[in-house]
């Protein structure tokens, strides 16, 4: 089997999906983690990492928090184990516009196979990327917008204006609160978006929904939304079900996405499909918080998955609380990208 393709299928059951999607092995420090300097980017956190290979490299984008807002900044690898800061590659905008306090790339459309090379497509010469963007200053404060970026060399960024609101007339009260974390999926030439947004007011439900393009320009809302809910009461998923990351398993399309229960804990699973449309929750946990002590002792969150020779690479955010004071205040967490690996 070469790199460039994708196992044959003959799974039919939800436990034989899993049985290749499994993550059991865990790195015990975050291979990723805040510069903890107030003069960079990613001075407090690092968050959302997003995946691919280009040449004889692997990169890594991430979200680095500064206590103002997002940015987003680029990592890469050799071994897809340890990651050296290539530096910011989306900054925040101008005043007055819509990234004056917040740019975070979240996605770059890529190949679907999830056993694939995980390279990025490019569209009329140019990478095309999905980011978000929070109205004020603070940790995500204000309902976010949601617009597509392009780049010709993935490191520099040109910046379009939100195509998705949650003040759009056809958003749904699902979703009124702010949009999150956004997906973008190319197949047969149609467009894919899924992201995650939250009702109003608090304590918010945070659930997953689609919108759909064939020219980029025009969106519509999937009329089933959200298609991943938030499950029932007592549930590991019954206060969110967000960050969605979309790949294509053979014939059978894979959403990894991350809960929150009102255990107050948040963890990873993964739903499947056969049309991007209509879609199975597993109901089983990948990735799990962590004992007292560890990276991961609060939250084990946000996929991003990768694979490489048949290895499962799977990225998240953990947290934990805060082991030092950093700069010149009391950091209450400890967050950034972690790693487990079937």
């Amino acid at each position: 089997m070469t790199t460039s393709e994708t196992p044959r299928q003959v799974e039919t059951t939800t436990e034989d999906l899993l049985r290749h999607l499994r993550t059991p092995h865990k790195f015990p420090e975050l291979v990723l983690e805040a510069a903890y300097n107030e003069d960079e980017f990613d001075a407090l956190a690092t968050d959302c990492a997003f995946i691919f290979r280009h040449k004889r490299r692997y990169y890594m984008t991430y979200i680095g928090f500064d206590g103002v807002g997002y940015r987003t900044g680029l990592a890469s690898s050799t071994d897809l184990v340890r990651w050296e800061k290539e530096g910011m590659i989306l900054d925040r905008g101008e005043a007055g516009s819509v990234t004056e306090f917040n740019a975070a790339l979240t996605w770059i459309v890529r190949e679907n196979d999830l056993f694939g090379d995980g390279k990025l497509k490019k569209f009329d010469a140019r990478y095309l990327g999905t980011y978000h963007a929070y109205p004020q200053a603070g940790y995500e404060t204000g309902p976010a917008a949601i617009g597509l970026c392009s780049s010709a060399d993935f490191r520099k960024w040109r910046v379009k204006d939100p195509f998705l609101r949650a003040s759009d007339p056809d958003a749904g009260a699902w979703e009124r609160g702010g949009l999150y974390k956004s997906c973008l999926v190319e197949h047969a030439g149609k467009y894919y978006l899924f992201y995650n947004a939250k009702t109003e007011g608090a304590p918010w439900t945070e659930q997953t929904g689609l919108a759909t393009s064939k020219d980029l320009k025009t969106w519509k809302r999937h009329e089933a939304n959200p298609v991943i809910p938030v499950g029932p009461k007592g549930g590991f998923d019954d206060v969110f079900c967000s960050d969605p990351c979309v790949l294509r398993y053979g014939n059978t399309w894979v959403m990894f996405y991350y809960t929150l229960s009102s255990d107050g804990r948040a963890r990873d699973t993964v739903a499947f499909s056969d049309d991007l449309l209509d879609w199975r929750k597993s109901n089983e946990i990948l990735i799990d918080v962590g004992p007292p002590g560890s990276i991961d002792s609060t939250y084990a969150h946000k996929p991003a998955i990768f694979t490489k020779d048949g290895i499962l690479y799977h990225y998240y955010c953990a947290v934990s609380p805060a082991r030092e004071k950093h700069i010149d205040a009391e950091i209450h967490e400890t967050r950034g990208i972690a790693l487990a690996v079937s």
